[in-house]
């Protein structure tokens, strides 16, 4: 992509409102626009990376079982008061009524939806387990939205849901969540903690939130320092094995983590000094267990291996993308801007004429722009005619992982430089070698 074609309004002030470094670097770099309170348009560089989040959270929820469907966002107000939470939800529910009068909602989570197609369709045992996801737009009217994405009203939410004839088979669906959750976050650069949790208005007795640590994090959490180092399960774990993804679940559960609402003092202290991580922390995930909560009432029943009616045992499981955008960049960033690790990045790499017009300049840039192209590598050529020094901060605040300097000095040695955006590393290296280290 040629940035003279492209669309990236840069922000040279930082707005007052923004509190927080990924609220300030998205507004600054482009990727967002507040069209109203808690509520964002992505714009094409905020859009990329978002699609590039989605697109790891698709391929880990499919690898893990999950099949993909997509629900709408407007829901029957009839459902939830099957489910008894219509009432019970709160001001955070946005309630409409259609020309009809109907009472309708926009939905800030799937429960009920999803437990209405279940039952619509799913009989017997003999069609179980089941775990379906969507990746779909949810409105909560947060009281106080703030923070950018990180707290706002309206987000994309990733939600699964399990079926499973009793608790071992629920079980065993909510272990394969808890473990691609783990590989999801770790495709995207994060170190993702998961602890013990409250399960808020979604209910269940069994509940995890994923937290990475950092500065800016929202809450304080705790846990002990050796999560810091356990290795993420790699892509040929076996999902369909009860016994090795228990053994998994066991070792990230066997040590010491809560939020703040969970936390045990006296637990905590009890760990060696050395061990102890008090830190900030941003949910990038959450998982549920709540058995029958909604089967029952709804009557979502299976007939099982005896011949009676029995109701499902159900979970549920959100990722937030949008929220993961930020959380990223709360994660990685420095005061010239974000520093994207490479699976999520806008581009992989980033070309800068160093001078727009000279012959030998803009000749080398159009070789590396084609040949990076032609080896499958998102590119972005700053082809316009701005001062080195205004190239420089674009790139740092964009964050691509890695640029490529084009100047006429390092030219007249048959060479540019390529810099790591993560480390701040240069090196100079032919423009073969250079295309080479892109595509190793």
């Amino acid at each position: 992509m040629r940035l003279s074609r492209f669309f990236l309004p840069n922000l040279r002030e930082t707005p007052k409102e923004a509190e927080i470094a990924s609220h300030r670097l998205m507004l600054r770099a482009g990727m967002i626009r507040q069209e109203a309170a808690g509520i964002y348009a992505f714009l094409p560089l905020g859009f990329r990376v978002l699609q590039k989040v989605c697109q790891i959270v698709r391929e880990e929820q499919d690898r893990s079982g999950a099949i993909e469907l997509l629900m709408p966002t407007i829901q029957s107000a009839d459902l939830w008061r099957e489910s008894g939470r219509y009432e019970a939800y709160g001001k955070e529910m946005l309630r409409i009524k259609d020309r009809h009068e109907r009472d309708m909602l926009y939905g800030p989570t799937n429960e009920e939806m999803i437990t209405e197609i279940f039952r619509a369709y799913v009989r017997s045992y003999k069609d179980l387990p089941l775990n379906l996801y969507h990746i779909q737009w949810k409105f909560r009217d947060e009281v106080r939205p703030r923070f950018g994405l990180m707290r706002g009203r309206e987000f994309l939410m990733k939600d699964a849901y399990s079926f499973d004839l009793d608790f071992g088979g629920a079980k065993h669906a909510y272990n394969r969540m808890f473990v691609a959750y783990l590989r999801t976050f770790a495709r995207m650069g994060l170190r993702s903690i998961p602890m013990v949790a409250e399960s808020g208005p979604i209910g269940g007795n069994l509940s995890h939130e994923f937290i990475i640590l950092a500065d800016t994090g929202e809450s304080e959490v705790f846990c002990h320092k050796d999560y810091l180092d356990f290795e993420v399960p790699g892509p040929d774990v076996d999902f369909t094995h009860v016994g090795r993804l228990q053994a998994i679940v066991d070792k990230w559960t066997s040590l010491y983590a809560a939020t703040s609402e969970k936390h045990d003092v006296a637990a905590y202290e009890a760990l060696p000094a050395d061990k102890r991580v008090s830190a900030r922390g941003i949910e990038v995930g959450h998982i549920f267990y709540f058995g029958t909560k909604y089967s029952e009432p709804m009557k979502a029943v299976v007939t099982g291996h005896d011949g009676t009616d029995r109701p499902v045992h159900m979970g549920s499981y959100g990722i937030g993308p949008s929220r993961l955008v930020a959380a990223i960049i709360e994660a990685s960033h420095d005061d010239a801007g974000i520093k994207w690790p490479e699976p999520v990045a806008p581009f992989k790499a980033v070309i800068l004429n160093l001078k727009q017009g000279g012959s030998d300049t803009d000749a080398a840039c159009e070789g590396l722009y084609a040949e990076l192209a032609a080896k499958g590598i998102d590119t972005l050529y700053h082809d316009l005619d701005e001062r080195p020094g205004s190239k420089f901060a674009t790139a740092d605040l964009i964050g691509v992982p890695w640029q490529i300097l084009v100047g006429p000095r390092s030219l007249a040695e048959g060479k540019v430089e390529v810099k790591r955006r993560a480390d701040g590393s240069r090196e100079l290296m032919t423009p073969a070698d250079a295309v080479a280290r892109l595509t190793s």
